[in-house]
């Protein structure tokens, strides 16, 4: 994103009172760190809704209990892309919630958009199982392509290919100029009992990486679908001492790729056989750790390093060096941070009763939603909660996060915007 396009966005958020006061919009990056004080030993305070605003047609919702999937935020127009059991893509101002319209599709709408900014487009996916390219202005059109099941990962886009995987275990590789065909890999569902959802895709190196239902792990090449390692099944490995099979066996997290000590890695889990790093290259496992089982999503967290800074009373403190954990988010097991490079325990901690969502980066915190408590932010290297928000209806949507801004629908579709306020600078006296 260009830095005008960031600063016109914070500052239109400021105006409608939405950007958090006191630091300013320009010092977002630096101020907002988990280290300091405030983030942990004062909770409270730092979280805040800024708007409601009722979106869903109560009219056209199914029997569905849940609103999931994920908005998208296009900063450079100021707005927000809003999934909905509805059977509609909500475009909204992110100033006020205000919709701009809403495109209808033939069935719920729980999936995250991918919003390309070089051409002003949304791709998303439904229910009805077709993806769909809408010109972001004002969403118009511009092609449907049927995948024959429901379509609720992000899609991925990579040279000129869309890359998206549905519910059917199936990845498609798609012109984004033209919506054709290009390949695509599809393997058999697994026949036993899975646990709801299933993993988006990541391109990286030439090669597109995904799991399937059955526990398996692929790499394919981003040209023409070739495969690129043996199959890797995380079922076997998952099996337990007396070679007795697990009772799940899905692999639902999308793919994250980083590197795993000095090689290219691929973390994933499996619900049953907890998270995993592979080698990119050629699938190989590096490490496994398997405590941390019920694993549903994954997100890399990095922090870099950065000066010593003021303390209360004088002096300073130590360079703090980069950082990198692994958050992992299990419904059995709770919320997890992991060495990148070696798979250990950093920290665990608990979850309230209900489903989570995805974890999201969000000024130097986290951000999840909980099923029946509501928004929570945690502070990444430990895991404390600095604060939360019942906002008095269930929410099961991941929130969608940008600087100190934040946007998620609650399950009865009330849209909260949401800010957090970041703990003032430590000036040296």
């Amino acid at each position: 994103m260009e830095p005008a396009d960031r600063r016109r966005f914070l500052q239109a958020l400021a105006s409608m009172g939405l950007a958090a006061t006191a630091t300013g919009c320009d010092s977002l990056g630096g101020l907002a760190v988990p280290e300091l004080p405030l983030w942990v030993n004062r909770p409270g305070g730092a979280l805040s809704v800024a708007f409601r605003r009722q979106l869903t047609d109560k009219n056209k919702i199914e029997d569905l209990a849940y609103e999931r999937g994920k908005p998208a935020i296009d900063v450079g127009h100021m707005r927000v892309f809003v999934p909905s059991q509805d059977g509609g893509l909500y475009a909204v101002d992110a100033r006020s919630g205000e919709v701009i319209y809403r495109f209808a599709t033939l069935g719920p709408v729980q999936s995250e958009p991918l919003y390309d900014p070089e051409e002003d487009v949304v791709y998303f996916g439904s229910g009805d199982g077709a993806l769909y390219k809408i010109r972001g202005k004002d969403g118009t059109l511009v092609y449907r392509f049927m995948t024959s099941s429901e379509v609720a990962r992000r899609p991925v886009l990579d040279n000129g290919t869309l890359f998206v995987v549905n519910a059917n275990d199936t990845l498609i590789a798609i012109d984004k100029q033209t919506g054709k065909l290009k390949f695509y890999q599809h393997r058999t569902p697994a026949f036993g009992i899975e646990i709801g959802g299933y993993a988006g895709c990541a391109v990286g190196s030439g090669k597109v990486f995904t799991a399937f239902s059955d526990g398996s792990v692929m790499a394919y090449s981003t040209k023409d679908g070739a495969e690129q390692w043996p199959n890797v099944d995380l079922t076997l490995d998952a099996q337990t001492a007396d070679g007795e099979a697990p009772q799940y066996l899905d692999a639902d997290t999308t793919p994250v790729l980083t590197r795993v000590g000095n090689t290219d890695g691929v973390l994933v889990a499996h619900y049953d056989g907890g998270v995993y790093a592979l080698e990119a290259e050629s699938g190989r496992v590096l490490w496994r750790n398997e405590r941390a089982v019920g694993t549903t999503n994954l997100l890399l967290w990095e922090q870099p390093a950065h000066g010593s800074r003021a303390q209360i009373g004088g002096g300073t403190g130590p360079d703090a060096p980069p950082r990198r954990l692994l958050i992992a988010a299990s419904g059995r097991t709770g919320l997890w941070g992991i060495d990148v490079d070696t798979g250990t325990r950093v920290w665990q901690k608990k979850l309230p009763e209900g489903g989570i969502s995805a974890p999201v980066e969000i000024a130097g915190a986290l951000m999840i939603s909980t099923t029946r408590y509501g928004l929570f932010l945690v502070e990444p290297t430990r895991g404390g909660v600095i604060d939360g928000i019942e906002p008095g209806n269930e929410i099961a949507m991941t929130p969608a996060a940008y600087g100190r801004h934040a946007f998620v629908m609650t399950n009865g579709g009330e849209l909260l915007g949401l800010v957090v306020q970041a703990p003032p600078a430590v000036v040296k006296t």
